[in-house]
């Protein structure tokens, strides 16, 4: 890896990288080659050190070297933060980016192993701890992970690959090129000798690291591109896997807590009395919110011998709420408004020709509005943390998706600088963007600092379900028309959502330009375009959820696309066939291009068109996020008021994809979400506060419901890899609703589809 490179990558904190950069010279590696010359095997384990349990070497090697060889002896090969090879040949492997089930920590380390031509299943893979300095950026969201790290990690490999292929021409003194890496050894072409990984580990980390190594070219990848068996699949299958609930500590208490109801109220008075004296009840402690986006919205906990005590005190509490200035907040009226917003003229965002012209001469005009509502993360493993603060250091395990954020936050918290704060990373059942936020963490911190003892927090199903940070509710509105040759000339959008930026700053009240990207720079070619937001007050906390605006954005754009095929009597696929060939901004041209190459592949997969019997259909739609491509049809039939979906043919272009079998069942997991949010889940608010509880009422599709059939195939393969994890949501609901309508049934404009 260049300096350079790593220098952007780590930013100001390069200066406590572990990395480990070159030796000075003259190195330990010039005296082996000076000094052993053409070294039988057994003369180079001697000379290294490993047969004798020493580095001893026939020459006086500069102090500095000395050191470096003793440390390497001891440590083993350990180049960069991302890979150690023990003198056993043993190879670990670490992810910096934080698993949460999408299979990253898999992913990543096999293009490492790739690059390093390690076997795999020597290869013990680990999540890394938070720490900026060793592993650049961690906060694992925006679908962001493979995009930025795959190349600094397979480079990681590669120079790892050429330093034991370099200690091994030493060995042999031959020129570099004349030894291959096989497979955990180096092969001499000459004559087939061979040393092991294991055997080269001690010199190989005394060599300079190389900056720029060489990549290998594709037809050389020996994982990239293969259905790599999960690392962690035995245990997660056997239940070993240790998650964020399932932290054990020495004299560890255990909490469960109570949030007040509504995003700014406060507790006006607790009543202890049935609490307080219980047996193994600790201590009732107040939380107060804390000043952050991400603090705590504040409440009451108790601290108890075990989870279930403390659940049951804490409902035992009884606790006034001064309900604060959003007490009156109810979901359905606050999305009338967002209608009545969208449907008026709004503030002008972006504006390309003349679309009032272009509308007002249109042969064909179609207009209407398009809602979503609130939606919750809801992973199934609740909010979890386990802190322990002692006089010199805050001690954190936590499924998170940002480490290096709690650091920030929790740091900031307590007047510490965050390297006093040590965050362990536990595997997460579940996140959806959700554990980005570190309120749960600071509460656990926060309880531990009152008892002086390590504290659990777990909290409950309800409290995750009616006090996190939710998916923003929006309404969208639209209007565009068509010439006598059925082109698109003029196309309004407005759109009306409390933003995200709403959480971190509450004079935010409507969506800003970029907020409003994803329109605004949309790439169908249309020559009058204007976007407009109206004003959206933020009365809960919004925050990412897996797709964030493009759930919203790809449910009005493909939907109104097919009413209006249908209003100038053509088929959807043409007309969306139209609106990408004709992208002539040099922007958005490329992505007008792979966007209708998905749009193809499904379309064959599906067999768009196919006669179907009378209460089936096909809906189709398409949609740009993340720097991937995704395109669906959906089989529907309708059975008794009920939609039943057959079948599911998806095409994604995410670039060169590295394991095809994980990145199959990002899809699929993606259809499954995408279509539990169109037909059952939304969280609604009546005074204040959030009226759902659990998953009776918060219903997430059982196995049952999953549609029996996804095929999903991968395109574009020559691009660069970018993100999964989030891009195949937004496309099911749209061309399930289209699916609906050609079936028969309704056009649902509303997600989620209540009515069916």
């Amino acid at each position: 890896m260049a300096r350079g490179e790593l220098e952007a990558l780590l930013g100001d904190a390069l200066p406590g990288a572990s990395l480990r950069t070159a030796p000075p010279t003259p190195s330990l590696a010039g005296g082996l080659a000076l000094t052993i010359g053409k070294p039988t095997r057994r003369q180079f384990l001697q000379a290294s050190g490993l047969a004798l349990g020493g580095l001893t070497l026939g020459l006086s090697a500069p102090k500095q070297a000395s050191a470096a060889a003793a440390s390497a002896e001891r440590d083993g090969f350990h180049p960069n933060a991302w890979l150690h090879i023990a003198q056993n040949g043993d190879t670990t492997l670490w992810c910096g980016r934080c698993e949460m089930g999408q299979g990253i920590s898999t992913a990543l380390p096999a293009a490492v192993a790739d690059e390093l031509e390690a076997d795999w299943t020597r290869v013990t893979v680990l999540q890394g701890d938070g720490d900026k300095a060793k592993y650049g950026p961690q906060n694992t969201g925006g679908s962001r992970s493979i995009n930025l790290m795959l190349e600094p990690m397979r480079k990681a490999g590669a120079a790892g690959r050429e330093m034991l292929v370099a200690a091994a021409a030493t060995a042999w003194a031959l020129p570099a090129a004349d030894c291959y890496a096989q497979q955990h050894t180096v092969r001499n072409r000459r004559d087939d000798r061979m040393l092991t990984y294991g055997e080269l580990a001690a010199v190989a980390a005394t060599l300079p690291v190389p900056e720029e190594p060489t990549l290998k070219s594709p037809a050389e990848y020996r994982y990239i591109g293969k259905s790599l068996p999960r690392h962690d699949q035995r245990a997660i299958v056997t239940g070993t896997r240790t998650y964020g609930a399932d932290v054990k500590l020495p004299g560890m208490k255990y909490a469960a807590i109570r949030h007040v109801p509504v995003m700014g109220a406060t507790v006006r008075s607790v009543d202890r009395s049935a609490v307080e004296g219980l047996k193994g009840v600790t201590k009732v402690v107040e939380i107060p919110r804390f000043a952050h986006a991400y603090g705590s919205l504040g409440g009451v906990a108790v601290v108890a011998d075990n989870t279930w005590i403390a659940q049951q005190a804490v409902a035992k509490l009884q606790i006034e709420w001064d309900r604060g200035p959003h007490g009156d907040y109810d979901t359905q009226a606050y999305k009338a408004m967002l209608v009545k917003h969208v449907e008026a003229p709004g503030e002008v965002a972006f504006t390309r020709g003349e679309v009032d012209d272009a509308l007002e001469g249109a042969v064909v005009r179609h207009a209407n509005t398009y809602v979503g509502g609130h939606l919750s993360h809801s992973p199934m493993e609740p909010m979890a943390s386990a802190a322990w603060v002692t006089e010199d250091r805050c001690e954190i395990w936590a499924s998170t998706q940002d480490p290096q954020g709690v650091q920030e936050a929790i740091g900031k918290f307590l007047e510490r600088p965050p390297q006093d704060i040590i965050v362990h990373v536990m595997a997460s059942g579940g996140a959806f963007g959700r554990k980005y936020k570190c309120d749960y963490v600071q509460e656990a911190v926060t309880l531990s600092r009152a008892v002086g003892a390590p504290v659990q927090l777990t909290w409950t199903r309800e409290e995750d379900t009616r006090t996190g940070y939710y998916h923003s509710c929006s309404a969208q509105h639209i209007e565009a028309g068509l010439d006598a040759q059925g082109n698109v000339v003029g196309w309004l959008h407005r759109a009306a959502f409390p933003p995200i930026p709403s959480t971190f700053n509450p004079q935010v009240t409507r969506p800003g330009e970029r907020d409003l990207g994803r329109i605004i720079g949309h790439p169908f070619g249309i020559a009058n375009v204007r976007i407009e937001s109206g004003e959206a007050p933020a009365h809960t906390r919004i925050g990412w959820y897996r797709a964030v605006y493009d759930i919203f954005w790809a449910h009005a754009i493909n939907i109104f696309v097919d009413e209006l095929a249908e209003k100038a009597q053509t088929d959807t696929l043409d007309l969306l066939r139209g609106l990408y060939r004709n992208s002539s901004d040099p922007k958005t041209q490329a992505q007008a291009a792979r966007s209708l190459a998905v749009l193809e592949q499904a379309s064959s997969m599906g067999d768009w068109g196919r006669e179907l019997p009378a209460g089936e259909g096909l809906g189709i739609a398409v949609h740009h996020s993340y720097e991937s491509y995704t395109a669906m049809v959906v089989h529907v039939a309708l059975e008794d008021g009920r939609v039943r979906v057959k079948r599911v043919d998806c095409a994604v272009d995410c670039g060169m994809v590295l394991n095809p079998d994980i990145a199959t069942a990002q899809m699929e997991g993606a259809v499954i979400m995408g279509l539990g949010l169109a037909l059952e889940t939304e969280v609604s608010f009546r005074e204040g506060a959030v009226v759902n509880s659990n998953f009776h009422d918060y219903r997430v599709l059982r196995i049952s419901d999953a549609p029996p059939q996804i095929n999903v195939a991968f395109i574009g393969q020559e691009h660069r890899s970018t993100g999964l994890g989030e891009p195949g949501v937004p496309t099911f609901a749209p061309a399930l609703a289209n699916a609906i309508y050609a079936a028969g049934g309704e056009r649902h404009r509303a997600l989620p589809m209540t009515q069916v």
